[in-house]
């Protein structure tokens, strides 16, 4: 019997193996079966591989779910959607889900743009340091108020006593006009007498010259203190020939709370006092008006009625509102208190469908 020949081309990996033509056909099969393993290509193994994957992660699973799943031709759903609203608008710059995504409490869900919000915020910010600036400025603008009532209030007074100066200085007068008089009523007297003489020659022409120069005197000192009369009496308003029944010294009794000097003082401080939160009314006298201002204070201190007009003045209270207004803006707006990376969280819900209960993607967010 004749030896095989084996035979092994190069790049070959199987070996061929010849049989020679001699040999009996009962020992081919003999010849066959001796290297089995070199009849099962490579690619065979691979594909019987990637089959078993197959198998183990898609067919598997998928036969599984089938065996466990409920179906039904007439199914329904049964699902509580919330709409997501954020608390402030904005641009949203990131989505951190996707739709029918699970999610759960505190996950987030959307990022809003941080910049108009920081513009906001500075604009707030200016705007409170606006209003305490002006707070600032109102509270100088009342103790300019304060001092300056505190002077009219005693220009008041003044104007008063100046207006009891003039009476008095009138009551003077009246009695120089007096005196005056009857210094003129005696040298009117000697000068007729003395005429009289001087035209019987009993007296000479100088000694008359002398009594007519006193008379003269006598009636200028009388015109003058009359006029001085007149010009106290028109200074305080009056007319300078009284009625009938009355003398030149006679005054109104409440002409100290109608003299016009003393009526515009009282004026001037009102209008001082109006932005200070006191209001009077016109009718009133300055007696009236004084004595209502004391009324503020049980012990009558003016140092305490002014200083708590400070504290009620329009104008403080005002900035003071506005000053409170910009400061709660800033401590209750979401602007106020936005941070760079401020975003909304999302709250999971839960859907029923059919029989089975499922997590869906139905939520409502919240500001962090």
């Amino acid at each position: 019997m004749s030896e095989a020949k084996l035979a092994e081309p190069a790049g070959d990996p199987l070996r061929e193996i010849r049989v020679p033509d001699s040999m009996p056909q009962s020992d081919a099969p003999a010849i066959q079966s001796a290297n089995p393993a070199a009849k099962r290509p490579l690619w065979i193994w691979i594909a019987g591989g990637l089959v078993l994957v197959l198998l183990l992660t898609k067919i598997i699973p998928s036969v599984v779910t089938a065996l466990k799943t409920v179906s039904t031709d007439d199914a329904y759903v049964n699902g509580h959607v919330t709409f997501v609203v954020p608390r402030v608008p904005g641009q949203i710059v990131r989505v951190l889900v996707d739709d029918n995504n699970r999610v759960r409490k505190g996950n987030l869900l959307v990022q809003l743009d941080k910049e108009p919000y920081r513009v906001q915020v500075d604009i707030a910010q200016a705007a409170l340091t606006v209003a305490q600036a002006d707070l600032v400025t109102a509270q100088a603008k009342v103790r300019g108020l304060e001092g300056l009532a505190r002077s009219q209030r005693f220009d008041l007074t003044h104007t008063m006593e100046d207006l009891h100066n003039q009476v008095g200085d009138l009551h003077a007068k009246v009695a120089t006009l007096q005196a005056a008089n009857a210094t003129f009523a005696k040298a009117q007297a000697d000068y007729q007498r003395e005429q009289q003489l001087l035209q019987q020659q009993v007296i000479a022409q100088q000694e008359f010259d002398s009594y007519l120069e006193t008379y003269a005197v006598a009636k200028a000192q009388a015109d003058k203190a009359q006029q001085d009369v007149y010009r106290i009496r028109a200074g305080l308003g009056l007319p300078p020939n009284p009625g009938k029944g009355e003398n030149l010294e006679s005054v109104p009794a409440n002409l100290d709370q109608t003299y016009s000097a003393v009526k515009e003082a009282q004026a001037r401080l009102m209008q001082t006092a109006a932005p200070l939160g006191v209001v009077q009314s016109f009718d009133d006298s300055p007696d009236q008006m004084l004595a209502k201002f004391y009324q503020r204070d049980p012990a009558g201190n003016i140092d305490n009625i002014f200083a708590q007009l400070l504290k009620d003045a329009p104008d403080v209270n005002q900035a003071e509102a506005k000053l409170s207004a910009a400061d709660a803006f800033g401590a209750v707006s979401p602007v106020s208190r936005w941070e760079p990376d401020r975003r909304w969280r999302c709250y999971r819900q839960r859907m029923q469908r059919g029989t089975s209960s499922r997590s869906s993607s139905a939520c409502r967010c919240e500001s962090t």
